[in-house]
Protein backbone atom coordinates (compact mmCIF):
# COMPACT_ATOMS: atom_id res chain seq x y z
CA UNK A 1 0.00 0.00 0.00
CA UNK A 2 2.80 2.46 0.78
CA UNK A 3 4.36 1.97 -2.67
CA UNK A 4 0.94 2.62 -4.20
CA UNK A 5 0.60 5.83 -2.19
CA UNK A 6 4.00 6.90 -3.53
CA UNK A 7 2.76 6.24 -7.08
CA UNK A 8 -0.42 8.25 -6.44
CA UNK A 9 1.73 11.05 -4.97
CA UNK A 10 3.98 11.05 -8.03
CA UNK A 11 0.98 11.27 -10.34
CA UNK A 12 -0.40 14.12 -8.21
CA UNK A 13 2.93 15.95 -8.54
CA UNK A 14 2.79 15.37 -12.29
CA UNK A 15 -0.69 16.92 -12.33
CA UNK A 16 0.63 19.97 -10.48
CA UNK A 17 3.42 20.28 -13.05
CA UNK A 18 0.81 20.11 -15.81
CA UNK A 19 -1.20 22.86 -14.15
CA UNK A 20 1.89 25.05 -13.88
CA UNK A 21 2.66 24.58 -17.57
CA UNK A 22 -1.00 25.20 -18.44
CA UNK A 23 -1.10 28.40 -16.39
CA UNK A 24 2.03 29.71 -18.09
CA UNK A 25 0.67 28.76 -21.53
CA UNK A 26 -2.72 30.33 -20.75
CA UNK A 27 -1.05 33.65 -19.96
CA UNK A 28 0.95 33.40 -23.20
CA UNK A 29 -2.20 32.62 -25.20
CA UNK A 30 -4.28 35.39 -23.62
CA UNK A 31 -1.53 37.91 -24.35
CA UNK A 32 -1.83 36.89 -28.02
CA UNK A 33 -5.62 37.14 -28.12
CA UNK A 34 -6.36 33.54 -27.19
CA UNK A 35 -9.99 32.68 -26.60
CA UNK A 36 -11.08 30.04 -24.09
CA UNK A 37 -13.94 27.68 -24.88
CA UNK A 38 -15.81 25.19 -22.70
CA UNK A 39 -15.30 26.87 -19.36
CA UNK A 40 -18.37 25.19 -17.89
CA UNK A 41 -17.07 21.65 -18.23
CA UNK A 42 -13.51 22.36 -17.06
CA UNK A 43 -14.23 22.30 -13.28
CA UNK A 44 -15.87 18.88 -13.75
CA UNK A 45 -12.71 17.59 -15.41
CA UNK A 46 -10.61 18.87 -12.52
CA UNK A 47 -13.01 17.29 -10.04
CA UNK A 48 -12.94 13.92 -11.83
CA UNK A 49 -9.15 13.82 -11.88
CA UNK A 50 -8.87 14.86 -8.23
CA UNK A 51 -11.47 12.24 -7.31
CA UNK A 52 -9.47 9.59 -9.17
CA UNK A 53 -6.37 10.41 -7.10
CA UNK A 54 -8.35 10.24 -3.86
CA UNK A 55 -10.71 7.38 -4.61
CA UNK A 56 -8.14 4.86 -5.84
CA UNK A 57 -6.09 4.69 -2.61
CA UNK A 58 -9.27 5.03 -0.53
CA UNK A 59 -10.74 1.98 -2.26
CA UNK A 60 -7.53 0.03 -1.77
CA UNK A 61 -7.41 0.89 1.94
CA UNK A 62 -11.11 0.70 2.80
CA UNK A 63 -11.93 -2.42 0.80
CA UNK A 64 -8.60 -4.18 1.27
CA UNK A 65 -7.81 -4.40 -2.42
CA UNK A 66 -4.70 -6.54 -2.96
CA UNK A 67 -1.82 -5.97 -5.30
CA UNK A 68 -2.23 -8.66 -7.95
CA UNK A 69 1.09 -8.94 -9.82
CA UNK A 70 -0.31 -10.22 -13.13
CA UNK A 71 -2.59 -7.14 -13.24
CA UNK A 72 -0.62 -4.57 -11.26
CA UNK A 73 2.68 -4.67 -13.13
CA UNK A 74 1.17 -4.33 -16.63
CA UNK A 75 -1.09 -1.52 -15.37
CA UNK A 76 1.93 0.25 -13.92
CA UNK A 77 3.57 0.00 -17.35
CA UNK A 78 0.44 1.54 -18.89
CA UNK A 79 0.56 4.40 -16.36
CA UNK A 80 4.20 5.10 -17.23
CA UNK A 81 3.51 4.91 -20.98
CA UNK A 82 0.52 7.23 -20.56
CA UNK A 83 2.76 9.78 -18.84
CA UNK A 84 5.21 9.51 -21.70
CA UNK A 85 2.47 10.09 -24.27
CA UNK A 86 1.05 12.99 -22.29
CA UNK A 87 4.41 14.78 -22.09
CA UNK A 88 5.10 14.02 -25.75
CA UNK A 89 1.85 15.89 -26.47
CA UNK A 90 2.88 18.76 -24.20
CA UNK A 91 6.28 19.00 -25.89
CA UNK A 92 4.83 18.76 -29.38
CA UNK A 93 2.22 21.48 -28.83
CA UNK A 94 4.61 23.69 -26.89
CA UNK A 95 2.94 26.96 -25.87
CA UNK A 96 -0.32 25.83 -27.51
CA UNK A 97 -0.80 22.97 -25.02
CA UNK A 98 -3.22 23.58 -22.18
CA UNK A 99 -5.55 21.80 -19.80
CA UNK A 100 -8.19 24.24 -21.00
CA UNK A 101 -9.48 24.70 -24.54
CA UNK A 102 -7.75 27.89 -25.69
CA UNK A 103 -7.37 28.91 -29.31
CA UNK A 104 -4.92 31.61 -30.36
CA UNK A 105 -6.08 33.27 -33.59
CA UNK A 106 -3.79 32.55 -36.52
CA UNK A 107 -1.97 29.63 -34.91
CA UNK A 108 -1.90 26.61 -37.20
CA UNK A 109 -3.03 23.14 -36.16
CA UNK A 110 -0.15 20.89 -35.19
CA UNK A 111 0.36 17.78 -37.33
CA UNK A 112 3.64 16.43 -35.95
CA UNK A 113 4.60 14.19 -33.06
CA UNK A 114 1.69 12.02 -31.90
CA UNK A 115 -0.68 14.35 -33.79
CA UNK A 116 0.55 12.76 -37.03
CA UNK A 117 -1.47 9.67 -36.15
CA UNK A 118 -4.18 10.80 -33.73
CA UNK A 119 -6.35 13.89 -33.51
CA UNK A 120 -6.48 13.80 -29.69
CA UNK A 121 -3.52 11.76 -28.40
CA UNK A 122 -3.55 13.48 -25.00
CA UNK A 123 -6.99 12.01 -24.37
CA UNK A 124 -5.69 8.55 -25.19
CA UNK A 125 -3.20 9.10 -22.36
CA UNK A 126 -5.98 10.33 -20.05
CA UNK A 127 -8.17 7.29 -20.75
CA UNK A 128 -5.27 4.84 -20.38
CA UNK A 129 -4.07 6.36 -17.13
CA UNK A 130 -7.58 6.67 -15.71
CA UNK A 131 -8.15 2.96 -16.15
CA UNK A 132 -4.66 1.75 -15.31
CA UNK A 133 -3.81 3.82 -12.22
CA UNK A 134 -6.56 2.34 -10.04
CA UNK A 135 -5.98 -1.14 -11.44
CA UNK A 136 -2.32 -1.09 -10.38
CA UNK A 137 -3.72 -2.04 -6.98
CA UNK A 138 -7.01 -3.70 -8.04
CA UNK A 139 -9.23 -0.67 -7.39
CA UNK A 140 -11.71 -1.73 -10.02
CA UNK A 141 -14.63 0.31 -8.67
CA UNK A 142 -12.62 3.50 -9.04
CA UNK A 143 -11.45 2.48 -12.52
CA UNK A 144 -15.04 1.81 -13.57
CA UNK A 145 -16.45 5.02 -12.07
CA UNK A 146 -13.68 7.16 -13.53
CA UNK A 147 -14.04 5.51 -16.94
CA UNK A 148 -17.77 6.29 -16.98
CA UNK A 149 -17.38 9.89 -15.81
CA UNK A 150 -14.42 10.43 -18.10
CA UNK A 151 -16.36 9.10 -21.12
CA UNK A 152 -19.05 11.72 -20.56
CA UNK A 153 -16.55 14.51 -19.92
CA UNK A 154 -14.36 13.65 -22.91
CA UNK A 155 -17.39 13.49 -25.19
CA UNK A 156 -18.18 17.07 -24.22
CA UNK A 157 -14.53 18.10 -24.29
CA UNK A 158 -13.78 16.72 -27.75
CA UNK A 159 -16.90 18.37 -29.19
CA UNK A 160 -15.92 21.72 -27.65
CA UNK A 161 -12.32 21.38 -28.79
CA UNK A 162 -13.20 20.33 -32.35
CA UNK A 163 -15.69 23.20 -32.66
CA UNK A 164 -13.16 25.70 -31.30
CA UNK A 165 -10.39 24.50 -33.61
CA UNK A 166 -12.64 24.64 -36.66
CA UNK A 167 -13.35 28.36 -36.13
Amino acid sequence: MSAYLVLIGLVALERLAELAVARRNLAWARFRGGVEYGRRHYPWIVLAHAALLGAAPAEVWLLGRPFVPWLGWPMLAVVVLAQGLRWWCVGTLGRQWNTRVVVVPGMPLVHRGPYRWLRHPNYVAVVAEGLALPLVHSAWLTATAFAAANAVLLTVRVRVEDAALSR
